[in-house]
C-alpha cells in the first residue's frame, strides 16, 4: 500500500562525514556508498510531500568522563565530537531548511531528543529509516520508534554499513522484530 505523504518521515540516521567521508573518523565505504541512495528516497518522499528528518550523532568531548559502564569513545574511538567537522553532515545531501535536524548523543535518535515531540505535532505515523550504521544506530532507532507505537520500515538498500554481515543482520532482525523492510523501489507514496 502506498504511504500517505502527510502522515510519513525520511528518517536519516547519521549521515555525517565521520562515518561517511573517507577522512572521517569511523569511515566504512558502505557508508559512503549509501549517499546517493538515501539521497534519492529523500528526493522521491519530499516530491511527494512527506517530511524529512536528519539525525546528527554528536558527542560533547567530556561525554563519557563519568560513565561507569559504557564508554562509546573507549569502544569506538572519539568520533563525531561536538562542533567537529566529523560531526556534520555529509555536504552530498540535500539538506533544506524545512527538514528537522536531530542532535543525539546515544545510538537511539529518541532517546532525551525532540524526535518524538516533532513527529507527534505533525501528525506522522510511518517511518522509512535509512542511514547508517544499519546494526547499530539504525537498528535502535527502529526499535525505539516500534515501541512509541509508531511504524518503523527499514529501508534495507539504503543503509550504510561496516560488513555485509552486519547489514543483513540488522535487516533480518527489524524484519523479524517489526515486520517492516522495504526496498526503495517498492516505496510508493499516495498522490495529492
Amino acid at each position: 500500500m502506498p504511504y500517505d505523504p502527510t502522515e510519513t518521515a525520511v528518517i536519516v540516521v547519521d549521515m555525517q562525514n565521520g562515518f561517511c567521508h573517507p577522512d572521517g573518523s569511523l569511515y566504512a565505504e558502505p557508508s559512503e556508498a549509501a549517499v546517493e541512495p538515501v539521497t534519492a528516497l529523500v528526493d522521491r518522499a519530499r516530491d511527494a510531500g512527506a517530511s524529512v528528518v536528519y539525525t546528527r550523532d554528536v558527542h560533547p568531548p567530556d561525554q563519557f568522563e563519568d560513565t561507569h559502564y559504557y564508554d562509546e569513545f573507549d569502544r569506538w574511538g572519539e568520533h563525531v565530537v561536538e562542533g567537529s567537522w566529523d560531526a556534520e553532515l555529509v555536504g552530498d545531501l540535500d539538506v533544506r531548511e524545512e527538514d528537522h535536524v536531530v542532535e543525539k548523543h546515544t545510538y537511539d535518535a529518541f532517546y532525551q531528543t525532540d524526535l518524538e515531540g516533532y513527529l507527534d505535532a505533525h501528525g506522522i505515523d510511518d517511518l522509512l529509516i535509512c542511514g547508517t550504521l544499519a546494526n547499530v544506530c539504525v537498528l535502535h532507532t527502529a526499535g525505539s520508534a516500534g515501541l512509541r507505537d509508531y511504524r518503523p520500515v527499514v529501508v534495507e538498500d539504503a543503509l550504510g554499513y561496516i560488513t555485509e554481515e552486519h547489514r543483513e543482520y540488522a535487516v533480518d532482525h527489524a524484519d523479524w522484530l517489526f515486520g517492516e523492510t522495504e526496498g526503495r523501489e517498492s516505496i510508493a507514496f499516495e498522490e495529492a
